[in-house]
């Protein structure tokens, strides 16, 4: 199972430079990367609605929704803020430094995620083994904007 959660992402990140090409062109067609990302939005609200409803998955009750920290429920304001931010800067920037800044933000935030044990996250002190490899992956974002 480990490895297919392995796949399963790796095919995930692979979708972000795609999304963010695709956005973006949507927003040039829309006039706007907010229309653009709302338009994304939508389009992926109902088809996971589609996909619960065909698993037949069971709809969480109210009950079992309040008792969610207020904080979890900002997850779709972090997501339509990327979505956003992609569709808007991926033509600036092209695919690859977007995607290297992305994972170089990514990085940044897990490593005080785990650091710090927030957002559900078990405490994992930061070493300088993984700060070294922030440094690396910033590195890796200049050469790729640069070169």
């Amino acid at each position: 199972m480990y490895l297919i959660g392995v796949c399963v992402v790796l095919l995930a990140g692979a979708m972000l430079p795609l999304q963010a090409g695709i956005n973006s062109h949507l927003a040039r067609f829309s006039g706007s990367a907010l229309w653009a990302s709302a338009i994304s939005f939508m389009i992926g609200c109902v088809a996971l609605i589609a996909v619960n409803m065909a698993l037949r998955t069971t709809t969480p009750s109210m009950i079992q929704l309040k008792d969610a920290p207020a904080w979890a429920w900002i997850g779709g304001l972090l997501g339509a803020f990327f979505v956003t931010a992609m569709a808007m800067f991926a033509p600036k920037l092209g695919a690859s430094t977007l995607v290297a800044l992305v994972i170089g933000g990514q990085l940044v935030t897990a490593v005080l995620l785990d650091h710090f044990g927030l957002a559900g996250y078990e405490v994992s002190e930061t070493s300088l083994t993984r700060i070294a490899g922030l440094v690396l992956v910033g590195v890796g974002a200049y050469l790729t904007h640069r070169f």
